[in-house]
């Protein structure tokens, strides 16, 4: 196991590099100017403008741009925001945890509601419930998020007036009790988690189904029942580990989708993260922001991939990791 960590984290930091390495030549070498937004605005000069360019290194040769980054990273230092005006970090630590609560709580919801799901239509199989939960299932999932999110919102907030429609708090609550500010972020947090975990719920619930199918018809489950266990502990002890063995590894993969899918639910619902914070640094051509964004997904993403295949190990520990990895290869 420990073999593994590190030949992970060896090859985790040499990706990430090279998808920085990447993403900084191409920002570069795009069209458009990050001081474009302060030309003819009144009461900044072009000269002005010129000194914020050379403040920034913007006016110097790309490999010298690039040499001069590398080594900044490398100390740790992700450089001053060009549209914030702040230092890169600041802007982090404040949007990651954000990000993080709601991709958790969808996270849940999806583990939660997409495996109930599919044990039960497992159970049932081929019964009313089976036939609704799988028609459900295929139309939540075929649904756009940016669509449901819309709806909800007209639903819920505009119609009912029972959930707030953005933001992570409402405004004037700096002098509320602990327990009042919970209760009012768990409102702002029920919609955006909704969209996020429920939809992607409806896919794991497929798989789940199909793999409890398959491991039912297994020879040692119907030598389980033969001995007269019941059928509850056949279908948690004997079926549901070996079932989920697949579905830990999807769970896994599905991080970075998730990651990928609150960009849209994030500028949707004005949740102040880090897919809000990104979309506004590419259109605001925030070199600095960018990379440092890209950096942090990318962490979050190889961290979910490698907790997915420590997972897997424990599920069955007659798996090991290597050898899982020389299954996938192959």
């Amino acid at each position: 196991m420990a073999g593994f960590i590190v030949k992970r984290l060896l090859q985790s930091v040499i990706l990430i590099f090279l998808v920085l390495t990447i993403t900084f030549f191409l920002l570069h070498i795009a069209p458009g100017d990050p001081m474009a937004k302060y030309f003819n605005r009144p009461g900044i000069s072009p000269h002005t403008v010129e000194m914020m360019r050379s403040k920034f290194g913007l006016d110097r040769p790309l490999a010298e741009q690039y040499i001069k980054w590398v080594a900044s990273f490398m100390r740790g230092d992700f450089g001053f925001s060009l549209n914030y005006n702040r230092p890169v970090r600041d802007l982090i630590f404040e949007a990651v945890p954000n990000t993080l609560r709601l991709t958790v709580a969808a996270l849940l919801l999806y583990i939660v509601i997409g495996i109930s799901l599919g044990i039960l239509s497992a159970v049932k199989k081929d019964t009313i419930f089976d036939k609704v939960n799988t028609i459900a299932a295929l139309f939540i999932y075929s649904i756009p998020s940016f669509w449901l999110s819309l709806m909800l919102i007209f639903l819920f907030s505009l119609k009912l007036g029972i959930l707030p429609s953005s933001h992570m708090q409402s405004f004037g609550l700096s002098g509320a009790g602990w327990f009042e500010i919970l209760c009012d972020r768990a409102k702002h947090l029920v919609m955006p988690a909704f969209v996020l975990g429920v939809a992607s719920a409806a896919g794991i619930a497929r798989y789940m189904r199909g793999s409890m199918l398959d491991v039912l018809r297994e020879d040692y489950i119907r030598t389980a029942r033969a001995k007269g266990l019941e059928n509850r502990r056949v279908f948690l002890k004997h079926a549901f580990r070996n079932a989920a063995i697949p579905v830990v590894t999807i769970i896994g993969l599905s991080i970075p989708f998730l990651l990928g899918g609150s960009v849209v639910i994030e500028k949707i619902f004005s949740w102040p993260g880090m897919g809000r914070l990104a979309v506004d640094a590419i259109y605001a051509r925030d070199y600095p922001l960018v990379l440092a964004i890209n950096f942090v997904v990318g962490v979050m993403v190889i961290l979910g991939n490698f907790m997915a295949d420590v997972g897997y190990a424990l599920l069955d520990p007659r798996i090991k990791i290597n050898e899982k990895r020389k299954n996938k290869q192959g």
